[in-house]
Formats: structure tokens, C-alpha cells, sequence
């Protein structure tokens, strides 16, 4: 338990930001599954106009760090490859 004023703030500051980063992190994650859904499917079509979206998670993602940028080019580079 937290003992004084700032830690018991800082608390409550993690327990919001622990929130938000694991609802990102599940749009992350769901946006990748239906890429490589849409890419085994063979949905050209889908896969072109999900692309600039996955691109964006991706980066917001990378931006709040809870992915490393260089991670998330990765993923898109590899992912126009299949495309």
C-alpha cells in the first residue's frame, strides 16, 4: 500500500494508464489476426482497403510505445510484401 499523497496518486495514474495501454495493445493485436486472416483468405480486394488502417494501429501503437517503432515497420514491410 501506498504511504503518501504522490504515491497514492501514482496509484491511481498506473491503474488508468494500465487500462488504455492494454486496450491498445488489443487492437494491435486483432488488427494483425485480420490481416493474416484476410491474406490466407486471398481477399485482395479487403486487403487493400484494411492496409492503411493496419498501418495506422500499428504506428499509434509504436507512438505510445508499447511497441517499438522499428517493430511495427517490420510488420508492415512484411506484411506489403505478402500483399
Amino acid at each position: 500500500m501506498p504511504n503518501t499523497k504522490s504515491a497514492i496518486r501514482r496509484v491511481r495514474r498506473v491503474k488508468k494508464q494500465t487500462t488504455v495501454n492494454r486496450s491498445r495493445k488489443g487492437k494491435y493485436r486483432s488488427a494483425i489476426k485480420h490481416m493474416e486472416k484476410l491474406i490466407k483468405e486471398g481477399k485482395k480486394d479487403e486487403v487493400k482497403k484494411f492496409f492503411p488502417k493496419f498501418q495506422s494501429v500499428l504506428m499509434q501503437v509504436a507512438k505510445s510505445k508499447i511497441i517499438s517503432k522499428k517493430t511495427a515497420s517490420r510488420k508492415i514491410s512484411r506484411v506489403s510484401k505478402k500483399i
